[in-house]
C-alpha cells in the first residue's frame, strides 16, 4: 500500500508505521561515529609515532581520523535526512540559542574561574571535582602544520565542521529521539512514546550517560548542562531545538577553546 511506502513516509509515519527502519537510521550514525573513537584510541597505540621526522599523519592520527568520522556520519544523515522529526521551529531554534550559551557558559565557568583565581598547577578536593584546571593541552593543529597554514585552516574546519553539526546532530538524534522514547517504554512500543515526554527515569539514564561520556574533569559542566537540555526537550517537544542548542554550545565552546588557548576543552 502507498501510505506505507518509506520512500513516501515522513518522519513521523515511519517512525509509527515501519520501526524497523526508524531505529537502525536513529541509532547507526551514532554507533558509526563512537567507533571511530575507538579507531582513534588503536590508531594511537598502533599506528602514532610522534618523532621529529615523523608525517603528519603519523605523529597526529586524529587529524585524518576525525574529518573522515565526520564525512562518514554527516553522509548517513543526509542519506536518512526524511527519517528525523527535527520540526524546526524560530521560536524553539532561538529559545535553543539562549540554552546553548547559557549550558556551555557553565561548562567552560570552571576553567574560566582557574584563571580568575590566579591557580596554577594541578587542583585538588572540590575544585578538582567542579574542573577547575588550566585545559591548555588538547587538540592542537597549530603544533602539528604550523599557525595559520592551509593545513592548519584545513583541520580547524573540519573540527569545527565535528563539533558543530555532525555531533550536534548524532547526538540529540540519539539521546532524544530515540533512547528517551526506549526507556519511557522498552518493552514495549516505545517507539510510539511522543517526543519529549517527562520521565525521571529516562533524566537519570541519558543524563547520566551523557556525563559519563565526558572526561572527569568536564563532569560538572556536562550535568548541568544535560540537564539543561533535558529541560528543553520535554519543554518544547522539539528535536531541533536541541540540535541548535548542541550547535550553538559546541561553536561557542570551540571558538573560547581556540581564542583563549583552552584547547582542552575540545
Amino acid at each position: 500500500m502507498a501510505d506505507f511506502d518509506p520512500v513516501k513516509m515522513n518522519a513521523e509515519q515511519l517512525r509509527l508505521k515501519d520501526p524497523d527502519r526508524w531505529v537502525p537510521r536513529q541509532v547507526i550514525p551514532f554507533a558509526v561515529f563512537i567507533g571511530f573513537l575507538l579507531v582513534l584510541q588503536l590508531a594511537d597505540y598502533f599506528f602514532k609515532v610522534d618523532l621529529p621526522n615523523s608525517p603528519w599523519w603519523r605523529k597526529a592520527p586524529e587529524h585524518w581520523i576525525y574529518p573522515l568520522q565526520s564525512l562518514i556520519a554527516l553522509g548517513l544523515l543526509v542519506k536518512w535526512w526524511r527519517s528525523y522529526e527535527f520540526n524546526w521551529s524560530w521560536k524553539w531554534s532561538l529559545i535553543g540559542v539562549v540554552f546553548g550559551a547559557v549550558g556551555i557558559g557553565f561548562w567552560i565557568l570552571p576553567t574560566a574561574a582557574y584563571d580568575w583565581l590566579g591557580l596554577e598547577g594541578q587542583t585538588e578536593g572540590w575544585r578538582k571535582w567542579l574542573g577547575l584546571a588550566s585545559r591548555k593541552e588538547g587538540f592542537d593543529p597549530g603544533a602539528i602544520f604550523g599557525e595559520g597554514s592551509s593545513g592548519y585552516w584545513v583541520a580547524l574546519f573540519f573540527r569545527f565542521l565535528r563539533a558543530v553539526v555532525v555531533v550536534a546532530l548524532v547526538e540529540e538524534i540519539f539521546w532524544r529521539s530515540f533512547l528517551m522514547r526506549l526507556l519511557l517504554d522498552w518493552d514495549g512500543k516505545y517507539w510510539k512514546q511522543p517526543f519529549g515526554k517527562a520521565c525521571l527515569l529516562s533524566f537519570a539514564v541519558v543524563t547520566g550517560l551523557f556525563v559519563f561520556a565526558h572526561a572527569p574533569i568536564d563532569y560538572a559542566g556536562a550535568l548541568i548542562y544535560g540537564s539543561l537540555t533535558y529541560l528543553l526537550c520535554v519543554w518544547s517537544k522539539n528535536l531541533g531545538a536541541c540540535v541548535i542548542m548542541h550547535a550553538v554550545a559546541n561553536l561557542l565552546m570551540g571558538l573560547y577553546a581556540v581564542n583563549c588557548g583552552k584547547l582542552g576543552l575540545w
